[in-house]
Formats: structure tokens, sequence, C-alpha cells
């Protein structure tokens, strides 16, 4: 596969990076200490055009594949996954979600605010008692007349305290299982709905999420994405995506680690040499730049696969494990060589070590990716 990207998406990533050092690092550590995302970002960002990459220009948006997506995000990321995964939670779980699945009545109506950042956009599917075990939610919605009528809620909803427009998976045929389950969009005026608390969080500060309740909310029939009883399709359609895209955060992450511990290794003096002429401080380095290089590979390599028909959910569980874990890994090995600097709050790194920790967890766990992987490489041989 050719790992070079075309030239309009590096026209793009180029942008995106003289932007992103300009407008959005000077307050990306005020974020994470206040814990709230700026007020107006986002119409900033949809103004950059960095909100539709993905959507078709009808809609206002770029029409632009996901490897567009993902080096915004990885651009993001660099200065501040939080606001990462906030941009990716709205342009690739709504946003895209709603273009891939919506009618054109309702891709008409909700796509051009969301692109434009008039709207922000949030996908609601994990529950309190259904995180790994997606198909477990218990959030229903029956028909009566010209509506559902949804009662449940959801947790750990990235953008839930703030989402105007949000993509919601609820259980229409119980009975079914996995396959009674159906995807609605539900706005923010919704009655019935409602953002029970924004949660606190060790990392990815900056980013609101939330627990949110559905109380005999009453959404119209034609908000339905896909066809009733027929979500599982959009899930995992949409995880595969989500999955693959997402990967670029902690390739981000990874990236602006390594550049600013090999900045620090030539400029630091200990015992009258600077610390990257010693061979440990090399190794790492070294190390870090395996991990970064190898996961950016597989973040290409999935990218590649859900650009087309022959998606992989293999491609993009794998894309996602090792990325997530090796920013962790290379974030902390950061903190290592900058010393005592780097656990102090005046450097990104112990933030960014903490926003990478979430992307072990969110998007299904590594514990369930492997799962995935693994099953999907064994086969129905071992099915139940």
């Amino acid at each position: 596969m050719d790992l070079t990207l075309p030239e309009e998406i590096r026209e793009l990533q180029g942008g995106a990076r003289r932007y992103v050092r300009k407008e959005i690092a000077p307050i990306a550590d005020r974020m994470d200490r206040a814990d709230e995302l700026p007020e107006g970002i986002f119409r900033k960002l949809g103004a950059q055009g960095f909100l539709g990459p993905t959507i078709p220009a009808e809609y206002e948006g770029l029409g632009l594949s996901y490897f567009a997506q993902a080096v915004l995000l990885e651009e993001i990321a660099r200065v501040s996954p939080a606001l990462a995964l906030s941009v990716g939670a709205h342009s690739n779980l709504c946003a895209d979600n709603l273009a891939r699945n919506g009618s054109e009545e309702l891709k008409a109506r909700f796509l051009p605010p969301l692109v434009r950042g008039e709207a922000i956009g949030a996908l609601a599917l994990t529950e309190p008692g259904a995180g790994s075990d997606a198909m477990g939610l218990t959030t229903r919605a029956e028909r009566r007349g010209d509506r559902y009528i949804l009662n449940g809620s959801k947790q750990f909803i990235t953008n839930g305290p703030v989402a105007d427009t949000l993509i919601v998976y609820a259980k229409t045929a119980p009975e079914r299982g996995a396959h009674g389950i159906t995807a609605f969009l539900v706005t923010r005026d919704t009655p019935g709905f409602s953002v029970s608390r924004k949660l606190d969080k060790m990392g990815m500060r900056g980013s609101p999420t939330g627990e949110l309740a559905f109380r005999d909310a009453e959404v119209p029939a034609d908000r339905v994405l896909g066809r009733e009883n027929e979500g599982v399709r959009v899930v995992m359609g949409g995880l595969t995506i989500e999955r693959a895209v997402l990967a670029a955060i902690p390739v981000g992450i990874m990236e602006e680690c390594l550049e600013l511990s090999l900045a620090h290794a030539r400029t630091r003096e200990q015992f009258g040499e600077k610390i990257g002429r010693f061979e440990l401080i090399q190794a790492k380095i070294a190390e870090m730049y395996f991990q970064l290089e190898a996961s950016r590979g597989l973040l290409y390599r999935a990218l590649d696969s859900v650009a087309g028909e022959r998606r992989s959910g293999r491609e993009s569980a794998a894309a996602l494990t090792v990325a997530s874990e090796a920013s962790t890994r290379v974030a902390l090995e950061a903190i290592q060589i900058h010393g005592g600097y780097g656990y102090m709050r005046d450097l990104p790194l112990e933030r960014l070590a903490r926003d990478a920790k979430l992307l072990e967890i969110g998007a299904g766990t590594s514990e369930i990716r492997r799962l995935l992987v693994a099953r999907e490489l064994l086969g129905p041989a071992v099915d139940p």
C-alpha cells in the first residue's frame, strides 16, 4: 500500500498544522485546567473547514476521504487530544454517520449546521450497564403513531453536555436482541431529553463528557437513521470507521512527544554532556520512533480499508489498539526523558499522558478489540 498522502490531503494537513499552532496551542492548557470547551471554538473550526472533511459538498462539506479527517485529528491532537476527541465525535461519530445513513431530508436539514459548527454533534451508544457489551443496551423506543417514545439513559457520551444534535441507539424490539436496535436523530430541545450530569475525568479534560437521560422523550418517526430494527448495521459500520479515524489521535500524541523529546535531548546537559549522547536516552527515542511509525502504518492501512467497501473491523481494531497503547507508553517515556520537568504541568507531557489513556478504553476497550481481531482471524469455527 502506498503510504504517501495525496497532495490535497498534505495541503490540508499543512494548513491545519499552522492554524492549530497559532489558535489552539495557546489555549490547550487552559482547556485542561478549566475542563471546559472554549466558547465558539466549533464555529471557528467550522470556518476553517475542519468539521466536515468527509461530508459531500452539497451539504457544505469538503467531500474528501477519511484520510483527510484523520490528518486533521492528528494535527489537533498534537496540541490538544481533548479537542481532537470532541471534533472526532462531532465530525465522524455524528456528522459522517448521518451522511451515510440519514434520509435526504435529515441530511439537508442537519448537516450544514454541523459542518459550520453552529451545532455540536454527539453519538449516544454506551449506557451505565452496557459499555463493552454495546448490544446489551436497555434504552427503549416505542412507536406511538407518528413518533417514538424513548426511555433510558446513556453514559460517558463525548460532547453529551453541549450537543445540539445526537445519534441515539435504542431497542425497538428487545426480544430480537441486537437485531432489535434502531438509530435515531435526537435534538437537544426534544421534550423528555436532559443532561443528567457532566462527568469529571482524569484526562481529555476540556472535551465535555456526560450522562444523558430520556424520560418519555418524543422523537418524530422521520428521525430514524436507516430502518427500524436495523440499527446494528449502523452501529457496527460506524464503529469500524470510528476506530480507524480515531487512531489518528494517539498518533498525534506520539508525534508531539517525540518532537519534544528530541528537542530536549539535544539541549539538556547532564554530567557535562547533552543527554542525547547517552545510549539509554537514544534507546528510548528510537523506541518512540518505532512505536510512532508502526502505528502510523496500521492507521493508514485501516483508513485505506474503510475508504472502500471492503471495510475490515480487524484492521480498524488493530490500528486503534496498537496506537492507543503505544501512545501511553511513548508519553510516559517522554516524561522520563524530561525528568522532573516532564512531571511538571508547565510542559504538556503529563497532560498528553493522561489523555492517551482514554484511547485504550473508548470505542471498545483494548481487550474487546483483541477479541474482535482474534475471532475474525479464527473465523466461524470458534463461534458459539
